[in-house]
């Protein structure tokens, strides 16, 4: 397998399974569906991450919201082979070794994607640098600095100790893997104590960039001396030379645009947004997709499989899904919502009534995605809920541990869910992972999605619940202004004008519940259930990776015949 390997796919993060903690969020799903489309193309890739042993943390909050964190344990040997191969990466003055896990990824029709996770929690390892490999996105700056390095440097290395070398494409899925960039430098420039321009544009012309998100704290920035006292002088000198610095800063988002020949954003608006940031280079877009098989409810697989056999191998015979009976659409729907009811019972007591219009919001807990916005006018919700139809929330979401707004923002949601009471029920689940995430997408009657404008790059949720037939009412960002069909596939909040406030899209949720969504699902139950038809044939046909991976074979991955 290793010589037929033409493309390196680089991340952080990858989401593979619940019982796997080593995603956090969107971008870890996100490369895990990529790697299962890859998979089912039969595309010539090869995939580099790291094993977190405590992974991203568990979450738990207390009756008021207030969220707590303990690390998870789970058993690589479960699911990932060992491979007999030990590279050696020297950082801080010492060497530490790392070692490959291998998990294959098998596509519909029995192709692989090889994932290999790379480990150093080893007995050769000093035990401080055994820890590195211990929580994703945990630490100070210099533990993610080093983290970084593993990923990037040994991430490499490892590729060629395991024989991979016929890559012609190194993927960067956002900056913490730039550092590979480095050490394809050095490869270029043997012994030269001084890159040429030449070996910077044999670098460039392997190599390309994905750039996940505009907000801030989604870019990686390392003070200089902390560089030079982990990667060492060479590497430092090196890095000074090049133009990726923020001030004294190494900025690993210009580290990887500098030396890619193909960057992108992941939705058209965001490729706008990044173009805008980075003027100096071209940042074209393919909009993000999910994995059909893995994020189809069992209800609804099973009526696709009746009814368009061939979905598995071709998600876009979605299409066909025009000529479902609206029946059928709404029974495998209710089976869905009954399932996610239950699970709410459950882990919760409380008890939801599948009868009412539940509304879900469930992504990962910041600030800007603004989690608490529909509930600005408690009162105004109160009298909807009495007045046009009963209407009933459910939330998750996980904030990272440090930071302090998230928190307070899931414990303003459970704080309005209190105010509300039974009269507007709002349930907020801890432990959002994978399992949850699918359960919710396709459980729920309409996906709630209000960042603030033009913060979302993407956002693939809305796509996970338009496989199950869930239409959307978001602000126009990220994937929604391409997906958006007034009516037809779900409905906007605001008319896409950046000036509105959040007063003035709050207001339009409650305008476009009270006198389009709610009226329609109670007075024409039908006619909902022919909104969902199209959101099934129109969205969750075309927002697949399958379709993303295709685009990324055409266009980034191509190699170019000369430099340009």
């Amino acid at each position: 397998m290793p010589s037929d390997r033409r493309i390196a796919y680089f991340s952080m993060e990858v989401g593979l399974k619940t019982e796997m903690p080593t995603y956090s969020g969107g971008l870890g799903v996100l490369s895990g569906d990529t790697l299962r489309a890859a998979a089912d193309l039969g595309a010539p890739i090869v995939a580099v991450t790291l094993l977190y042993r405590e992974g991203f943390f568990r979450q738990h909050l207390a009756a008021d919201g207030t969220q707590t964190e303990t690390a998870p344990r789970w058993e690589p040997e479960s699911f990932l082979e060992p491979l007999d191969t030990l590279i050696k990466l020297p950082l801080e003055g010492r060497e530490v070794c790392l070692q490959p896990w291998l998990y294959r990824i098998i596509g519909v029709g029995g192709a692989e994607v090889p994932l290999y996770m790379l480990d150093a929690d080893l007995l050769e390892n000093d035990p401080e640098d055994r820890e590195l490999t211990g929580q994703l996105y945990g630490g100070d700056q210099r533990y993610r600095l080093r983290q970084e390095a593993l990923l990037g440097l040994g991430g490499v290395a490892v590729l060629r100790a395991l024989g991979h070398d016929q890559i012609e494409t190194y993927h960067m899925n956002e900056g913490h893997s730039a550092l590979l960039t480095l050490a394809l430098l050095n490869e270029a420039k043997g012994a030269s104590s001084v890159p040429s321009e030449g070996d910077i544009v044999s670098v460039r012309r392997r190599c390309v960039f994905t750039t996940h998100t505009p907000v801030p704290a989604g870019h990686d920035r390392f003070d200089l001396d902390l560089v030079r006292s982990v990667l060492g002088d060479a590497m430092a000198d090196l890095i000074e030379s090049l133009p990726c610095r923020d001030d004294n800063l190494l900025n690993m988002t210009l580290l990887g645009l500098f030396f890619s020949r193909y960057i992108n954003g992941v939705a058209r608006r965001h490729g706008q947004v990044a173009q805008s940031l980075y003027p100096h280079y071209k940042v074209a877009a393919i909009t993000n997709g999910v994995h059909a098989r893995t994020w189809v409810s069992d209800s609804f697989a099973q009526l696709y499989d009746r009814k368009i056999p061939d979905w598995r191998a071709d998600s876009y015979y979605l299409r066909q899904a025009l000529d479902l009976p609206v029946e059928d659409i709404m029974d495998a729907h209710l089976r869905a919502k009954r399932e996610l009811i239950s699970e709410v019972a459950k882990r919760t007591g409380v008890q939801l009534d599948p009868s009412i219009m539940t509304i879900g919001f469930a992504r990962r807990a910041a600030a800007y995605k603004r989690a608490d916005l529909v509930f600005n006018q408690t009162e105004t919700l109160r009298q909807i809920s009495h007045d046009v139809g009963r209407i009933q929330f459910i939330y998750a979401g996980k904030a990272h541990p440090h930071d302090v707004q998230a928190k307070e923002l899931i414990k303003r949601v459970v704080a309005a869910g209190e105010e509300l009471n039974d009269e507007v029920p709002v349930v907020y689940l801890e432990e959002h992972d994978m399992g949850l995430g699918k359960l919710l997408c396709s459980g729920v009657d309409l996906w709630l999605n209000n960042p603030q404008k033009p913060m979302e790059a993407s956002g693939t949720s809305g796509m996970k619940a338009a496989l199950n037939g869930v239409p959307s009412l978001s602000v126009l960002d990220g994937w929604w202004p391409e997906g958006w069909i007034e009516g037809v596939t779900g409905w906007s909040i605001g008319d896409g004008v950046d000036e509105e406030d959040s007063m003035q899209e709050s207001l339009s949720i409650y305008n476009k519940l009270s006198y389009v969504i709610l009226p329609l699902f109670y007075g024409s139950p039908s006619l909902y259930g022919r909104v969902m038809r199209s959101t099934i044939a129109i969205n969750g046909a075309y927002f697949t990776a399958q379709r993303m991976l295709q685009q990324y074979l055409n266009f980034a991955y191509r190699v170019p015949a000369t430099e340009g």
